[in-house]
């Protein structure tokens, strides 16, 4: 009977980038994947294998600091959470120093949710018997070399044609000892060089990385394509035909704040209280939209103690709202939009508002109903106290996504 190894791996998750080719407020690493985030999907793909001791999470600063590096920390399977750097190198370096006396370290991206174990073994046994090790794809088409046609700005011309099969597509974790992975990340800070992940640092260090067989399932979120595919792919109800969702804000009135409803600015009235604009009709259509695709609320999408949402105008807000909707392959059939409020009259503004809600999330005004009613004095809302509004939304998969 053989005896169990101890946990010799350390591991490192990589959270600190912006994904600039995924746009909107929140971080690609922090999107939801069924019942966790992405970096929570990269996390547990380390810290299932018996080999791993823990993770290192890497997160930008604001973050590291804030309260998601706090439920980050107390997490199982967690060490640290740090903050990253300028680049990915330095980043990888601030993971690495948090790392203890363990031998080998492996670099994972938090935007691949979708690590095998059987992959991870694989990259942690090779890194034993080799010093360092990352999991290669192998490329299927052919493979063209190609250079700039002169005179002609942004076309191409093939320069030769290469043997693919002497190529592989660089996927993560990549495992290394870590000395090695320190003097080479060290080397690299001091010569000022570029590199776009561990390997590259350990190559210009001299050292040999062995090649483990890639997994095609192991595909890097970047685009707000690859991230519909991956709910898919996790989410059984993902491909139900139509969904519904509800949603329901309240603002208190507040002197000197101007008053926006549904994108309409009221000139003359009290505005509402809020981090944002305070825009409730827009704040409810938003909670419904993200309701029915599962994909939580505004205040964790756009935190309320967050400065960048600080006065944000709720129609850009809302235009998020709905890329992320039609990301996840969803499009609206109507919107039902019922204002609570003893003030202002609004019947006047009921085309202007539709309108408006319509521009900042994409469809035609036909599909957005307003309306409104007062509490005939009853309760705070009765006394006018504030506003709140409800919203019900009906999405349908749109064509493209069937």
């Amino acid at each position: 009977m053989s005896v169990p190894q101890a946990p010799d791996f350390v591991g490192i998750v990589v959270a600190a980038g912006r994904s600039a080719r995924l746009p909107g407020p929140t971080p690609k690493q922090f999107e939801r994947l069924g019942r966790g985030s992405l970096l929570e999907h990269a996390i547990d793909a380390l810290v299932s294998n018996d080999a791993v001791r823990g993770v290192i999470v890497v997160l930008p600063a604001a973050e590291a600091a804030g309260p998601l590096g706090l439920d980050l920390v107390r997490r199982a399977g967690v060490l640290h959470v740090v903050a990253g750097g300028a680049t990915r190198a330095d980043s990888v370096r601030n993971g690495l120093a948090a790392v203890a006396a363990d031998p080998y370290v492996l670099v994972h991206d938090a935007a691949r949710p979708f690590a095998s174990r059987a992959l991870v073994s694989a990259v942690i046994r090779a890194t034993r018997a080799h010093g360092a090790a990352l999991p290669g794809l192998a490329i299927p088409d052919t493979v063209k070399r190609v250079e700039a046609i002169e005179g002609a700005p942004g076309a191409w011309r093939v320069g030769e044609t290469v043997d693919r099969e002497r190529f592989r597509l660089a996927q993560t974790p990549q495992g290394a000892r870590t000395d090695w992975l320190r003097e080479a990340l060290d080397r690299v800070a001091r010569v000022g060089a570029t590199v776009t992940d561990e390997s590259a640092a350990l190559e210009l260090g001299g050292h040999t990385v062995a090649v483990v067989a890639g997994d095609p399932q192991n595909r890097k979120i970047t685009s707000p394509e690859d991230l519909r595919a991956a709910r898919e792919a996790v989410e059984p109800a993902g491909r139900c035909a139509i969904r519904i969702g509800s949603g329901f804000d309240i603002h208190r009135f507040e002197t000197g704040r101007r008053l926006v409803l549904g994108g309409v600015e009221f000139p003359g009235e009290t505005g509402l209280a809020g981090h944002s604009d305070a825009d409730v009709v827009l704040h409810a259509v938003m909670d419904a939209l993200l309701g029915a695709v599962g994909l939580g609320d505004i205040g964790v999408l756009f935190p309320p103690d967050d400065p960048r949402f600080s006065g944000a105008d709720s129609r850009a807000l809302a235009a998020d709202v709905a890329r992320r909707v039609a990301a996840i392959g969803m499009r609206l059939v109507n919107l039902d939009v019922t204002v609570l409020a003893e003030r202002p009259r609004i019947r006047s503004r009921v085309d202007a508002m539709r309108e408006a809600i319509a521009e900042a999330i994409g469809v035609d005004s036909s599909r957005v109903g307003v309306k409104a009613t007062t509490l005939e004095g009853l309760g705070a809302l009765g006394r006018a106290e504030g506003i709140a509004c409800q919203a019900v939304v009906l999405l349908e998969r749109s064509a493209v996504a069937s």
